[in-house]
Parts: structure tokens; sequence; C-alpha cells
């Protein structure tokens, strides 16, 4: 995939923000929502949890009223949206 164009600056910084390494522990649960919203589609469901597609793969995320995704949601995340076409290095020549 090439550059995120089509995304705002506040989605460019949480997508990099999920590639950071080392993973970031400072990435808010409605940032990701926003970001994956935009570029995907997320369902809520009644047990609360989320389930998230972006191209070809889904996951079902467990927030558990965490204001931020634990360390394996963002790794989770991170082969999620590289599997779909993102990396690191299109976000890196954004801003």
């Amino acid at each position: 995939m090439s550059e995120p164009v089509h995304l705002s600056n506040h989605h460019r910084n949480t997508l990099r923000q999920i590639f950071e390494h080392p993973v970031s522990h400072n990435i808010e649960w409605h940032a990701a929502i926003s970001l994956l919203e935009a570029i995907g589609s997320v369902t809520r469901h009644h047990n609360g949890k989320l389930e998230i597609t972006v191209g070809g793969q889904r996951a079902v995320f467990d927030p558990r009223a965490q204001k931020d995704l634990d360390e394996q949601a963002v790794i989770d995340l991170r082969r999620m949206l590289t599997a779909a076409g993102y990396e690191a290095e299109a976000t890196a020549h954004e801003g």
C-alpha cells in the first residue's frame, strides 16, 4: 500500500505509535478505534468485544474498559495492519 494519504494527522500519529519499537504503552483505545474505523470497520459486540476488519484481515479484541492498549493488543494490531498492507515506513514519510 502506498502512503496513507487519506488519513488525518491524528490517525497517522496513531499508526506511527502502533509501529514504534519498543512497543508504545500509551496508545489510547479511542485513538486506535478511530484509526481503524478510518481504514476498515469496527463492530462493537454486546459483550464489549470489538471485531475489527482491515483489508482482508479480521480480528476480535477485548478492550475491557482499559484506557490504553496493552502490549499484546499493539503487537496484534501491528501484525494485522502489516498483513493488510500498512507499514511503518509508509507512515515515516508523512508529516
